[in-house]
């Protein structure tokens, strides 16, 4: 049994004035940037581990004698990763695999938009909005059609819409951007500046009307349900029969749009384009979406602008990770299971198992000692704990990919795009089905976790579950401040400011007293507050609204998981181990999962696009709020990490 590691301390700074430079501080001066990253910590060293292993896994599958075999998995997954790793031919091809698609844009006639938009959607995917297939929020046991806003060229509304110098300087980058992409097609100097006038025009539109990001949280302004009719009346310049009918839908009676303010924009704005404004934009964004997939010089202009000047990255990640990354994600759970066989022995899942529910044992106790809710919300409170699915490591069932081809003879892009086809049509076929709630949302070779508020279900995929997040070898203490508040985390999601929208069979219900949902609301604010004040960059606050789930879930996970494992260990283990005490080996491994270095340039953009706070607030302002820290530490009125009772928040 082992505990923390001294060299991820940075004993000059005093755990009272900084925790989190103090507990993982020599790991960042072990890790500092470099040139292919705008930020990397302690969850990128895991996934770049998982990278290394998965690697490792691909090369080897290319060496099996089934990657002979056409239609084999490994044949599949060894001519994707080689054609991906194919530079020359890359570079030779050029903007050629895109050609006949361009064509196909600019050479049809529209004659019905809806018809046209029909079909550029059935082949590439939704460009003016978005559709898709999923449970029903109001009853999460069925799928239906959702209907979505459109996307942006640089992410987050805030670039278009707000002006100041960051914004101008990443928006003449992203005007040389769309022109450098048009140039790559052989578009002459006027047709380029032709394009970029449209781009611009239209996604300043679209992000005047978009939801903002603080909206988006909030699943009840995400559902509104329309019959066919009310759709057909309602957006009555859009042939709607034939576009889903073109889109293999048919009968489709009713859709969820998830902004009916855009969509009541889009279209009634959509007629008055321009053909040339339309086959513009569709022309652009197909290239721009296949930039990854194209010769070096479409992937180096798109690093040049995402990468260089949004991030600040100096140079872009090796062509075997890129190259990694398409059959990763195109054949997940058959790579998954080869990783599972090879990295995740089945007493991994057995102890994740008790880890799960010595946590939820917890999250129940806190629930029903909670002073602020009353008993009639608490038993409801508790219903959804105890109905909550748990998936570990792996799914019981694996995906079929049995319909998916790879030609080495046709160009890396078409067979990218046709197994994106593929999975459109899979999804688009469950439409009016019961949901599958077994499937995974997750691939097990994933450094990740997540809380499905529709499923009302936790999953933790096994590439997750190894050192130092996950530990059988460590001390309970550090397992349990690591991975035990990573399951606590996804706990509160069931109940932070979205997930306690749901109910316990994952329908969107108001199953709180009126007054216990005030109760929440008033604790919740007091807590975005609190991040609001925090200055991430110069000039730059957090946003507190944006984080407030994962705050919350924070907060929860550190408090739920220090009752689990006070449980659990029942006193029984009181030693200190190199120094520290159970209590501060605790709040160590928690603070060295958020161990990380970040470029400014990142910083920002994460402020506009992630809902998570950075490292350092998922640690000092989180941890400033929970009574046994300071126990831990001796932190007193005066030092810096010190806050006043009166002015913390508690909620889970």
């Amino acid at each position: 049994m082992h505990g923390i590691e001294i060299e991820n301390l940075d004993a000059s700074v005093s755990p009272k004035d900084d925790f989190y430079k103090y507990a993982c501080g020599g790991w960042m001066e072990k890790h500092p940037l470099t040139a292919e990253y705008a930020r990397f910590g302690m969850f990128d060293l895991l996934r770049e581990n998982a990278r290394e292993q998965l690697k490792d896994l691909i090369l080897n599958m290319s060496q099996h004698p089934q990657a002979k075999e056409e239609g084999t998995i490994a044949q599949k997954v060894s001519d994707l990763y080689d054609m991906g790793m194919d530079e020359e031919r890359l570079n030779r091809e050029g903007a050629t695999p895109l050609l006949p698609l361009i064509r196909k844009i600019n050479d049809s006639e529209i004659r019905d938009l809806a018809e046209y938009l029909g079909n550029y959607d059935s082949e590439i995917g939704g460009s003016f909005f978005g559709i898709g297939v999923g449970p029903d929020m109001m009853d999460s046991d069925i799928n239906i059609l959702h209907v979505g806003e459109a996307g942006l060229g640089l992410g987050d509304r805030d670039y278009y819409l707000e002006k100041n110098e960051e914004n101008d300087r990443i928006m003449e980058a992203y005007r040389k951007y769309v022109l450098r992409m048009m140039e790559l097609i052989g578009y002459d100097e006027n047709a380029r500046r032709r394009v970029w006038d449209t781009v611009i025009t239209l996604e300043t539109e679209f992000a005047r009307h978009k939801m903002t990001r603080e909206e988006r949280r909030n699943p009840t302004a995400r559902y509104n349900m329309l019959t066919i009719e009310e759709i057909k009346t309602r957006f009555s310049g859009f042939d709607w029969d034939k576009y889903l009918s073109i889109n293999g839908l048919e009968n489709v009676d009713k859709a969820n749009f998830t902004s009916p303010a855009f969509s009541d924009f889009l279209y009634s704005y959509l007629p008055g384009l321009t053909e040339q404004q339309i086959k513009d934009y569709l022309t652009f964004d197909l290239v721009s979406g296949a930039s990854g997939l194209l010769s070096d010089d479409f992937s180096d202009a798109s690093f040049e602008l995402y990468g260089k000047v949004m991030s600040g990255i100096e140079e872009p990640k090796p062509r075997w990770k890129r190259a990694m990354g398409i059959p990763n994600s195109m054949f997940g759970e058959a790579v998954g299971k080869l990783y599972v066989e090879k990295y995740f022995p089945e007493e991994n899942k057995r102890y994740m198992r008790n880890l799960v529910e010595n946590l939820r044992n917890a999250l129940g106790k806190h629930i029903s000692s909670l002073t602020w809710m009353s008993d009639t919300t608490k038993q409801k409170a508790l219903e959804k704990l105890s109905a909550m699915t748990v998936k570990i490591g792996y799914p019981d069932k694996w995906k079929d990919y049995s319909e998916i081809g790879i030609d080495p003879r046709k160009s890396y892009h078409d067979n990218v795009l046709k197994a994106a086809q593929w999975f459109r049509q899979d999804n688009l076929s469950k439409l009016g089905k019961p949901v599958d709630k077994d499937e995974w949302h997750m691939t097990p070779q994933t450094v990740n976790a997540y809380y499905s508020p529709v499923n009302n279900e936790i999953c933790f995929p096994a590439a997750i579950l190894q050192p130092p997040y996950f530990d059988p070898t460590a001390d309970d203490a550090l397992n349990y401040g690591a991975i035990g508040v990573v399951i606590g985390h996804e706990m509160t999601h069931g109940f932070d400011d979205s997930g306690r929208q749901f109910d316990k069979n994952g329908n969107l219900s108001e199953w709180w007293t009126p007054e216990d949902s005030e109760r929440f609301k008033e604790l919740a604010d007091r807590l975005a507050q609190q991040f609001d004040e925090i200055e991430v960059a110069p000039g730059v606050h957090a946003n507190g609204r944006y984080t407030l789930g994962e705050n919350i879930a924070d907060q929860g996970g550190l408090r739920i998981a220090l009752t689990a494992y006070r449980d659990a260990d029942n006193g029984n283990n009181p030693e200190t181990i190199e120094g520290f005490n159970p209590l501060q080996r605790f709040y160590l491994a928690y603070a060295n999962v958020w161990a990380e270095n970040i470029r400014e340039e990142e910083i920002s953009v994460r402020t506009k696009t992630d809902p998570h706070s950075i490292g350092r607030l998922r640690v000092n302002a989180t941890l400033r709020n929970i009574e046994p820290f300071f126990d831990a530490f001796g932190i007193d009125e005066g030092d810096a990490m010190w806050r006043r009772p009166e002015e913390r928040v508690t909620i889970w």
